[in-house]
C-alpha cells in the first residue's frame, strides 16, 4: 500500500463507548498519539465514541468525510472485571471495525492498553489489519511510513500483523517522555465542556511494584520514566487558560517516587494554576509534607488501593505496604482535607472467610468517604497471579486468558459476592492503568 506522495490521512477510533461512574474515561492515549502523528506530518483526525450520542452515524460521517488511507482503532478494556455475570467488552469494538469495513477500505490498526495485554488474541478476536503494543507515540509514525512505502522491509518494533500473529521484534518503551508530544483540546476535545468534564493526566510511565495480579508492566515496562514537571505546568496551565479546572492524574502511582510528586506540586503551587485534581497513590512512602504539597496544589481526592487489610494476604500479593502505614496514610489526607476512596479485592490468595471479615473491618475503619469492593481478582497473562492459578489448577497453562477469568479461593467463590453484596461495584479500569 502506498498513498501516492500526497499527505497521509489518519482517523483515529477511541473505542471505549463505556462510562463508569461519575468520571468520563477520555482517550488520552490516543491523543499523544494522534499529536505524535501530527507532529510526523500526517493530517489526523481524533474521533472519540464516548463524546458522541450516535456512534455509528458518527464514525460514518467521520470517514466519509475524511477518507482516511489508515483507520487507528484504540481497545482500552477488555472487560468490565466483575466475576460475577462479567461483561466482555471487545464484542462492541467488532461491530465498529465491520463498520470501518463497510465505510473504508484503508487499513486498520490496533492499539491501547487492552491491545497491548493481549495482541496476539485481540488481533484475531477483532479480526484487524495489525496492532501496535505498548507505546504508539513513536511506533504508529514509524508504521505509516513503512506502509506508506508500500511495506518495504520489516515492520516497525512491537507491531503485530495479522497474517502472521505475532511481532517482528518486540516491543521497546520510549526512555525520554519529553520527546513525546502532549495533545491540544482541539484535537481530542472538541465535544467537551470545560465545566463537566475531567482532563486525564500523565507525568510518568512504568511501575517496579510488581504487584502479583497487574499489568501494568505489560503496558509500560518496570522503569519509571518521567516527564520534566515544568513541562507538565505548562500543559495544565494551557489547558487553564482555556476555562478547564477538573483533572486526575492517570499515574499508576502519584507518589512514585515522592521526591518527583512534591517537586511537581511544588510547581503548581508556584504556578498559582488553581485546579482540582484526584490522583492514584500507592498506600506507602507518603509524609506529612506531601499530603500537604498536594492539598495545597489542588488535590481534592485520593484512591488507595490497599486491596487488603490483612498483613499474610498482602505479602502473597506482593504488596510493599502493611495495614498499619495505610491506615497512617489514609489519617495523612483526611488531616488535610483530602477524600480518600479506597479498594478491596477479596478472594485472593491466602484468603479465608476470617480475613475477609477482619479486611472489611479494616476498611471500615478507616472512615473512608468511598469504598469500592470487589470479590475475586482478574487474571492477567504472564503475571505471579496467573502462575499460581495455573498450578492450583484454576486455568489451563495455554489459556491466553482473554475471555475473563478470575482467581479467587474456590471455598470462597459462592459465599463471598454474597457477603459484598450491600458495597459498590467494582471500577471498570485495567488494574494499574487509566488509558
Amino acid at each position: 500500500m502506498t498513498f501516492n506522495g500526497q499527505t497521509t490521512r489518519v482517523l483515529l477510533i477511541a473505542g471505549n463507548r463505556e462510562v463508569s461512574g461519575p468520571m468520563t474515561p477520555l482517550p488520552l492515549g490516543l491523543a499523544c498519539v494522534a499529536a505524535a502523528t501530527a507532529r510526523a506530518g500526517y493530517e489526523v483526525e481524533v474521533l472519540d465514541l464516548v463524546q458522541v450520542p450516535d456512534w455509528e452515524s458518527a464514525a460514518r460521517t467521520a470517514i466519509a468525510a475524511m477518507r482516511p488511507d489508515v483507520i487507528g482503532l484504540s481497545v482500552r478494556n477488555i472487560d468490565d472485571q466483575t466475576m460475577v455475570n462479567p461483561r466482555f467488552l471487545l464484542a462492541p469494538l467488532q461491530d465498529i471495525v465491520a463498520l470501518c469495513r463497510g465505510c473504508s477500505d484503508a487499513p486498520i490498526v490496533l492499539g491501547g492498553a487492552g491491545f497491548s495485554i493481549f495482541p496476539k488474541s485481540v488481533l484475531a478476536y477483532l479480526g484487524a489489519d495489525m496492532g501496535i503494543a505498548g507505546e504508539g507515540e513513536a511506533a504508529f509514525p514509524k508504521l505509516l511510513s513503512w506502509l506508506g512505502k508500500g511495506r518495504q522491509g520489516s515492520p516497525p518494533v512491537g507491531v503485530y500483523l495479522a497474517d502472521t500473529g505475532r511481532a517482528h521484534r518486540p516491543r521497546t518503551a520510549v526512555a525520554d517522555l519529553d520527546s513525546l508530544a502532549l495533545p491540544e483540546p482541539d484535537l481530542w476535545l472538541r465535544a467537551a465542556t470545560t465545566s463537566e468534564w475531567r482532563i486525564p493526566v500523565q507525568t510518568r510511565r512504568g511501575c517496579p511494584n510488581d504487584c502479583s495480579y497487574c499489568s501494568t508492566s505489560a503496558i509500560e515496562g518496570r522503569r519509571i520514566r518521567f516527564r520534566d514537571p515544568a513541562a507538565v505546568v505548562r500543559w495544565l496551565a494551557g489547558y487553564r487558560d482555556l476555562g478547564w479546572r477538573n483533572f486526575y492524574f492517570a499515574d499508576n502511582t502519584f507518589n512514585l517516587p515522592m521526591a518527583y510528586a512534591k517537586e511537581l506540586c511544588r510547581k503548581m503551587i508556584a504556578a498559582r494554576l488553581d485546579l482540582h485534581w484526584s490522583a492514584i497513590v500507592y498506600p506507602k512512602w507518603v509524609d506529612a509534607e506531601l499530603a500537604e504539597l498536594m492539598a495545597q496544589a489542588g488535590c481534592t481526592d485520593v484512591s488507595l488501593g490497599f486491596e487488603s487489610g490483612v498483613e499474610p494476604v498482602l505479602r502473597l500479593l506482593n504488596k510493599k505496604f502493611n495495614p498499619r502505614e495505610v491506615a497512617e496514610i489514609a489519617a495523612l489526607f483526611a488531616d488535610v482535607g483530602i477524600k480518600r476512596s479506597g479498594f478491596l479485592m477479596l478472594g485472593a490468595p491466602g484468603d479465608t472467610r476470617a480475613t475477609v471479615e477482619e479486611s472489611l473491618a479494616f476498611a471500615e475503619s478507616l472512615d473512608l468517604d468511598l469504598l469500592k469492593v470487589s470479590a475475586g481478582i482478574r487474571i492477567y497473562p504472564k503475571t505471579a497471579l496467573a502462575a499460581r492459578a495455573v498450578s492450583e489448577g484454576m486455568i489451563d497453562r495455554d489459556d491466553d486468558l482473554l475471555l475473563p477469568r478470575f482467581y479467587c479461593v474456590p471455598q470462597l467463590r459462592e459465599w463471598l459476592p454474597q457477603r459484598i453484596v450491600r458495597y459498590s461495584e467494582p471500577v471498570v479500569e485495567q488494574p494499574g492503568h487509566t488509558e
